[in-house]
């Protein structure tokens, strides 16, 4: 720079300063992320996510250049407190009660976000994070089903394999079934559930049972167009308000 010629604002602005911004940026997006993976799940667009945090694609990509590691960042202290509730589990005083605590923990982190429900019920495997969880979760269960079998509370012919597919396909349907319901709905489903797995006789379903009605707006929360769903039932709400208002000449 010549004598006399002014310092550009780029060149003059501390680097203190630009790593602050830069970790605004980044929290706004993760919180942003956040609230979009909760609403529409791990499959929501990018630029939505973006223009929620009031920040550019080129600043989403150049803190997360790939959707993966936006999702690990998003979700990393969730995952964390699931294994903390395994852990709990594994030093329950018996089997039985340790099992149902922690399906309990797990399946009210699935009803709380939609987000959370597509990590736990699928597999994304270049999140390192939701790697050592689904195996911790895994690790957890196998314990609490060979502790079970020796103290005579779960049927001897039931297998890791079988409680954790059960689990994932149950899971999927947590989210549409609260949000068609009750918040707490999950607990009559989980409760069947845990049933089906005790040598001992079964214990009476907690809840109400779903109504035909309740069942047909889980099934339609369960579909791929729930949006779209949602808005063309507002549209012909509001046509039919419009019909029976009355009209003036």
């Amino acid at each position: 720079m010549s004598a006399g010629e002014e310092p550009t604002g780029t060149e003059s602005e501390p680097a203190p300063r630009r790593r602050r911004d830069a970790q605004r940026n980044r929290d706004r997006l993760v919180a942003a992320a956040r609230e979009v993976f909760s609403e529409q799940g791990l499959d929501a667009p990018l630029d939505v996510i973006a223009r929620r945090a009031g920040i550019g694609n080129a600043t989403l990509y150049r803190h997360f250049p790939t959707r993966t590691a936006l999702v690990g960042a998003v979700f990393r202290d969730r995952l964390t407190d699931t294994m903390a509730a395994g852990e709990r589990a594994r030093t329950a005083p018996d089997a039985w009660t340790g099992l149902g605590d922690y399906l309990g923990a797990v399946f009210g982190t699935l009803a709380e976000d939609r987000g959370t429900n597509d990590l736990m019920t699928t597999r994304l495997p270049d999140v390192e994070a939701l790697v050592a969880v689904h195996a911790h979760n895994r690790r957890t269960v196998e314990l609490l089903l060979g502790r079970g079998r020796e103290e005579g509370t779960v049927r001897p012919d039931v297998t890791t394999e079988d409680v954790l597919f059960a689990l994932a396909a149950l899971g999927r349907a947590v989210p549409p079934l609260t949000a068609a319901t009750t918040p707490d709905a999950w607990r009559r489903p989980l409760a069947l559930f845990l049933d089906g797995l005790r040598a001992a006789p079964p214990s009476p379903l907690p809840g109400h049972a779903l109504t035909v009605a309740e069942l047909g707006d889980v099934l339609r929360e369960m579909g791929p167009h729930r949006s779209r769903i949602r808005e063309g039932a507002k549209g012909g709400s509001q046509a039919r308000a419009e019909e029976r208002r009355p009209r003036t000449s």
